[in-house]
């Protein structure tokens, strides 16, 4: 039996644009993911939370707000007071390549700008999770 990836998908802040984190969440959906979105103007500690409560694999944080360099650090905060050290975390939006590079220095696996296309977003995702191992009879 095959387990199936879940992901959530939220909007961190007061960004309250949204088309993009909902085209990222259907072409996830539609490669066999299943996909957990927030919706808008989540709080760090409300998305860390929802991925507790829903066990994901992967965090896809889409921020166009600019407050990734609030908001992401505090996210990964969370994730290490969790033990949630496992969770593989994404990042998307209007992010200049200098924050891009201090985001994975804090844990984030990858940061996909502006012009990314869906195919690598879903190619990284399928190639990074990895699932614990469930000894057989459990």
């Amino acid at each position: 039996m095959e387990r199936r990836i879940r992901i959530l998908v939220a909007k961190p802040g007061l960004d309250g644009h949204d088309r993009g984190a909902k085209v990222i969440a259907r072409a996830l959906r539609d490669a066999g993911m299943e996909v957990i979105y927030t919706g808008l103007r989540q709080t760090p500690e409300m998305i860390v939370n929802a991925a507790l409560q829903e066990d994901v694999q992967v965090i896809g944080l889409s921020i166009l707000s600019g407050a990734h360099n609030t908001i992401v650090p505090r996210v990964m905060d969370l994730l290490h007071e969790k033990e949630m050290n496992d969770v593989l975390v994404v990042v998307g939006g209007i992010i200049p390549d200098e924050d891009a590079a201090q985001l994975k220095q804090i844990g984030v696996s990858e940061v996909f700008q502006p012009g990314a296309s869906l195919d690598s977003i879903v190619s990284f995702i399928h190639e990074n999770v990895r699932f614990e191992e469930i000894p057989v009879g459990e």
